[in-house]
């Protein structure tokens, strides 16, 4: 599975990597109505990624768990790559 360092901009992300570390859960407004949202640092030995984590993935996933995402989308976020989910994708956990 191609890592972290592989990905670019307006493309698709398909990989696993390790939780190093989740931000306080934050309360937010959308186009879709209230809604709780946390980014999550993805590392893996090609680099490190944002993952931002909306709902109840905001309180699903814990620092220390690998995780797979499939079909998640790469976006630049003022000036940074990072990882979310859309329609499609999907987050799993990965057993040791």
């Amino acid at each position: 599975m191609p890592g972290i360092a592989t990905l670019r901009a307006n493309s698709s992300a398909n990989l696993e990597a390790t939780i190093t570390a989740i931000s306080p859960v934050r309360d937010v407004t959308t186009s879709r109505g209230p809604s709780q949202v946390a980014d999550a640092t993805l590392k893996d030995e090609t680099g490190e990624i944002t993952l931002t984590l909306w709902g109840e993935d905001t309180k699903r996933f814990t620092v220390g768990q690998k995780i797979k995402v499939t079909d998640g989308w790469v976006k630049d976020f003022r000036g940074k790559l990072q990882v979310s989910m859309g329609r499609s994708g999907r987050i799993s956990t990965v057993e040791a």
